[in-house]
């Protein structure tokens, strides 16, 4: 049934109830009442009634009950269900690696740690402190992800583990349970060891990226060495054969722009160390309570010294009464020549993998800092860290890799509205050479600039994003003695491009 209004040349036009039906094939319509006597507003609750809009009683008030932030947590929950979370840790990794992992991928893995409160926890321990507390207790966590930085599994270790030692624990993984017969992990100098190839990558038939650690960059470069630092001035990637390393590729690169910072920071760091090794000699020196004893004088150059890690360029003598110091010149040298020096060692045939897309898969372990930036600070704060039993601990890390694996894929789809890179395939085209610092593309830059995206709207950071959803309100309204009922705000034009980024539709 709907109102027809038919027009009347003399007269007011007729309001008719009428309905449609079908006669053969043919649809008609026949009218049911004559409503034109009717008021207006009440032509307009039948209207309204015919088209399933909620009536409420006439002459009584409205009031918002209750307003629920729902935008957000919408956005959030579509993805989640799109993308299939579920509850178990083993289920849920297997199903990531089944998505996002393949045989003859890439795998970046790394390793970070955090600080947990009290010292009742059973894996806290005290370790290597990347949080910089050194007076807390603190447990490790490995993570794997794919080679775009997507997380895949998380492992969490006893606060003392050292990062070679959980590599075999993630190369089990990769094997035993996501069934993968060969793939290529890529991690850094410190992680994948000489050791750890020798007796876990090799015997698990796995290939692998990693780096030297600067002795072994400093025996390549010496005299008799295959690598020759000169041939660097006017290139920065080259590949060099090493009797050192049989069967294996080793990629030299040189970042200029990052030899010149160096040579910049270390300078301002042997400054500072002199400047405070002489307050230190004045001490010895001066008349009145000078600093006497080897010991004592000792103590207080093994603060300066530790505090920025340039002791080795300075030669010291200290007596019971007497200091003195010298830099060392010739330490200093040898140090600055290799200044923007780094050489990437891999086993994966150049067929495979040429030269530029090594580098490239090498410095992608920057995605998962990223993560680890994500989960310590800017927005899921894996810490506070209170719970004291093991599977609790383990819970808590792997929900919070859960919350970033969401937040990774909501980034990916919202990406033309946040500041965030959405075409960095263009920003790589950029770059005179993989070694080079990233460029971001012009539409990142262009974000950047005008503050506006490319249909003008604001660009919003993804934390500022989830406000402006969150004002998106699920609203239970009640009218007079009516049952309530629930009432979504309309979203804004921001609000609704963001929800058809995400491909998620409002529900009550």
């Amino acid at each position: 049934m709907y109102v027809a209004v038919v027009p009347n040349r003399s007269s007011r036009p007729a309001i008719l109830l009428r309905e449609s039906y079908r006669d053969g094939d043919k649809v008609k319509n026949r009218t049911l009442a004559n409503l034109s006597d009717l008021p207006p507003e009440q032509i307009e609750t039948l209207r309204a009634a015919f088209r399933g809009d909620k009536l409420v009683p006439a002459g009584e008030g409205m009031e918002i009950v209750r307003a629920l932030p729902h935008g957000q947590v919408a956005a959030a929950l579509g993805m989640a269900r799109q993308i299939g979370l579920g509850l178990a840790q083993a289920s849920i990794e297997d199903a990531l690696a089944r998505r996002h992992l393949h045989n003859g991928t890439l795998v970046l893995y790394d390793v970070s740690s955090s600080y947990v409160e009290g010292r009742c926890c059973e894996l806290a321990q005290f370790g290597h402190p990347r949080d910089h507390r050194s007076d807390r207790m603190q447990i490790v966590y490995g993570l794997l992800c794919s080679a775009d930085g997507c997380p895949v599994a998380i492992e969490v270790f006893e606060g003392n583990t050292g990062d070679p030692s959980t590599v075999g624990n993630q190369i089990a993984k990769l094997k035993d349970r996501f069934g993968l017969a060969r793939v290529v992990m890529v991690g850094d100098r410190g992680m994948i060891t000489e050791a750890r190839i020798k007796d876990d990558l090799k015997p698990a038939g796995l290939d692998w990226i990693t780096a030297l650690r600067a002795p072994s960059i400093q025996k390549l470069a010496a005299e008799d060495g295959p690598l020759q630092l000169s041939f660097f001035d006017a290139r920065d990637l080259a590949e060099i054969e090493s009797p050192d390393f049989p069967g294996e590729r080793l990629i030299v690169c040189k970042n200029h722009a990052l030899a010149e910072e160096r040579s910049r920071k270390r300078n301002e760091l042997l400054d500072a160390t002199e400047k405070d090794l002489k307050d230190i000699e004045k001490r010895v020196v001066r008349q009145r309570k000078p600093l006497r004893g080897a010991d004592e004088i000792g103590l207080a150059v093994g603060k300066v010294i530790g505090r920025r890690k340039v002791g080795k360029h300075f030669d010291i003598t200290i007596t019971d009464n007497s200091l003195s110091f010298t830099r060392d010149h010739a330490a200093i040298a040898r140090e600055a020549a290799l200044d923007g020096f780094y050489v990437l060692r891999t086993n994966v045939p150049a067929e495979a993998l040429n030269t530029a897309d090594t580098v490239r898969a090498y410095k992608s372990l920057g995605r998962v800092e990223r993560a680890f930036r994500c989960l310590k600070t800017t927005d899921l704060d894996i810490r506070p860290i209170f719970h004291w039993l093991s599977p609790r601990v383990r819970a808590h890390v792997f929900l919070c890799m859960l919350a970033y694996y969401l937040e990774w894929h909501m980034r990916k789809a919202l990406a033309p509205m946040l500041f965030d890179d959405h075409d960095r395939a263009a920003g790589e085209a950029l770059r005179s050479s993989p070694v080079a610092k990233a460029e971001p593309s012009p539409a990142a830059t262009r974000k950047a600039r005008t503050k506006r995206t490319d249909n003008g709207q604001p660009v919003h950071s993804f934390r500022t994003l989830l406000s402006d959803l969150a004002t998106l309100t699920r609203n239970i309204v009640r009218c007079g003695k009516a049952p309530e009922f629930a009432l979504l705000a309309r979203p804004t034009e921001i609000q609704q491009r963001a929800l058809d980024l995400l491909g998620v539709k409002l529900q009550l």
